[in-house]
């Protein structure tokens, strides 16, 4: 397996969770979500992103509501609902947790070498 496609799998796997994150500041269209996950490096495309936010709103995580846009058409603008800032916490703390085990377990890996 290559280093990129560990990259890809590592990504798909807390993809949903950035998305959440980055509603968690605020409501905000696909394309600017989209330049938000590609500025961290987060390669994604419309066709990855919309079924996530589709997914997610059908799941009572997020909610949508349209705005004119002073340039070409209305945006569908999507925000968190509480059950979604609910599930970001549970998410935050996953992470937290994850974080703190890989951390053991490469440090007891590095103190056996």
């Amino acid at each position: 397996m290559t280093e990129e496609n560990v990259k890809v799998q590592m990504r798909k796997g807390i993809l949903e969770y950035c998305i959440l994150a980055i509603l968690a500041r605020g409501a905000n269209y696909a394309p600017k979500i989209i330049s938000e996950l590609k500025a961290a490096e987060m390669i994604v495309v419309e066709g990855t992103l919309y079924p996530i936010l589709t997914r997610q709103k059908n799941a009572g995580l997020l909610t949508y509501h349209w705005e004119e846009s002073p340039q070409g058409p209305p945006r569908k603008y999507y925000k968190l609902t509480a059950k979604g800032e609910e599930y970001l916490a549970q998410w935050d703390k996953a992470w937290e947790d994850m974080v703190k085990q890989i951390e053991r377990i490469r440090s007891k890996a590095q103190n056996n070498e």
